[in-house]
């Protein structure tokens, strides 16, 4: 019996040794993971090839060094762009210039670089064109804890706002019953007025003894899709002691209004104006082409005189800085260019004053008296440009390659490309261009756009007449400025190279 079970364990250890070593079917092998490529992040992958080739500072971020990564295909890179999942703050953090938005305005070097989900939203806003209720206004601040209420600065045409009891000069402290309060970017109940609710109710108020106290009245606003603004909101000749002055408030440089903008030069000529004042206080900026059409009907078609000189990144300064002259004709339609030759105008600014509207001051100073009546303007001496993800067309954004952007990466850049200096040579106003004639608006006086009732306008036209010192233009109730509602638009405070900046291939 033993002798068998040994045999039996002999013939079990035989069987075990070959199961062992003859596996006729091999185990399967563990599968390998693809290896990640910069296709993966497309976003990304599409923020960082702009802002390496256009940004104006790209010198100055290590992330975005032509020696910090080997390629697209380096790992490094790769794990770079999927450090970040969200778009914005990759951009804003990871690539910007100290970045407002991730350092605060203390710290920042670019405030105005802007990044959206959706190009059409920039692009519409760019246009006039915007999910509005028609109610533009400043925030300013009173009493304590950074509380804020909102002064009405004027009514958008055909809009709902227009078909409400609601009008310039108007304050609201609530929103909805909620006391506004914004302290910074990050710590404000400004969703209130600019979140996803298409519909709220604000609570009005009127001023008692120089004091803002809520009354009973609520106006109930709802935004539309698509509404359109006219950038020229008032255009008018005022008679004074027998000079005819040309007023023009001119809200955004937008080239679709080119022409009608030319015609306003027209009528002024044909009125004989010979004085002008460009109104600018809540004009937050636009198109560049649309500045150096305005500076040219103000001076003159003088196509061979120097009306600016961009200053770039070093990569694109041969490439794209070449200056821009004078023009004689409109930038779109190629219109023959009205010009007023005049060699003195006067400029209302405020701090929504921006961008291309200091470009027209800045330009037209070496050639033309420059008076600025208002307040100092945001500073904003750079210009931008549109990019969307397609690269064969050097991702600059246009309208005839709409079907060449990725299909899933709908992101749109607008970073800050450089400066724009005038003929003199001189860009440095970063805190702003500083007025002539200081005067706030007075929220216990606005007045009437475009009448002798608005104290900025009464102001200049004193200065026109030389009669300032028989006037008190005090405000009783000075603007502590917060923010407004431009500011909350996705093109706010640009300055447009499109149309003058051209892709390389």
């Amino acid at each position: 019996m033993k002798k068998y079970l040994l045999l039996f364990l002999a013939l079990g250890l035989l069987l075990t040794n070959c199961n062992s070593d003859d596996n006729i079917i091999p185990d399967p092998e563990p599968e390998q993971e693809e290896a990640e490529k910069a296709s993966d992040y497309p976003i990304q992958h599409f923020m960082w090839q702009v802002m390496n080739d256009y940004y104006f500072w790209q010198a100055d971020v290590p992330n975005l060094s032509d020696s910090k990564f080997a390629g697209d295909t380096d790992p490094d890179y790769i794990a770079f762009l999927g450090s970040e999942e969200n778009p914005s703050n990759f951009f804003y953090s990871d690539l910007c210039n100290k970045h407002v938005e991730a350092v605060g305005e203390a710290s920042a070097v670019d405030r105005f670089s802007v990044t959206v989900e959706n190009y059409t939203d920039l692009l519409n806003s760019f246009q006039g064109i915007s999910k509005s209720n028609g109610v533009e206004f400043v925030l300013t601040y009173f009493g304590g804890n950074n509380e804020v209420f909102g002064f009405i600065n004027y009514i958008v045409a055909n809009s709902d706002a227009s078909t409400k009891d609601i009008k310039r000069g108007d304050l609201f402290v609530t929103v909805d019953g909620n006391q506004l309060y914004y302290n910074s970017a990050a710590d404000n109940n400004l969703d209130l007025l600019f979140g996803e609710n298409d519909t709220y109710t604000l609570g009005m108020a009127d001023i008692i003894d120089n004091a803002i106290v809520p009354n009973d009245k609520e106006v109930t606003l709802t935004k539309q899709e698509g509404l359109v603004e006219n950038p020229i909101l008032v255009s008018k000749v005022i008679e004074q002691n027998g000079t005819k002055i040309g007023y023009l408030m001119y809200n955004r440089f937008d080239f679709d209004y080119d022409d009608q903008l030319n015609e306003v030069f027209g009528d002024f000529k044909n009125q004989g104006v010979t004085e002008l004042i460009l109104d600018f206080r809540y004009n937050p900026g636009g198109y560049v082409v649309s500045a150096i059409q305005i500076a040219s009907a103000v001076y003159g078609t003088k196509t061979d005189e120097v009306f600016l000189r961009p200053r770039l990144n070093s990569k694109l300064q041969e490439d794209f800085g070449i200056p821009e002259n004078f023009v004689d004709v409109t930038f779109q339609n190629e219109t023959p260019l009205v010009a007023l030759e005049l060699n003195k105008v006067y400029v209302i600014t405020t701090e929504d004053t921006a961008s291309a509207s200091e470009l027209v001051i800045n330009g037209l100073e070496p050639y033309v008296d420059v008076i600025q009546i208002g307040t100092t303007t945001v500073g904003k001496n750079e210009f931008s440009n549109t990019f969307v993800d397609d690269p064969d067309g050097d991702f600059f954004y246009s309208q005839n390659r709409e079907n060449q952007i990725n299909p899933d990466n709908q992101w749109a850049l607008q970073p800050l490309l450089g400066r724009n200096e005038n003929a003199d040579g001189f860009s440095d106003y970063t805190n702003g261009l500083v007025p002539d004639y200081e005067l706030e608006e007075d929220i216990a006086n606005l007045g009437v756009l475009g009448e002798d009732s608005d104290p900025l306008l009464a102001l200049t036209l004193s200065v026109i007449s030389g009669n300032t010192a028989k006037q008190n233009f005090t405000p009783k109730i000075p603007v502590k400025y917060a923010t407004s509602s431009k500011m909350f638009k996705p093109a706010a405070h640009t300055m447009l190279m499109d149309g003058l900046l051209k892709p390389i291939k």
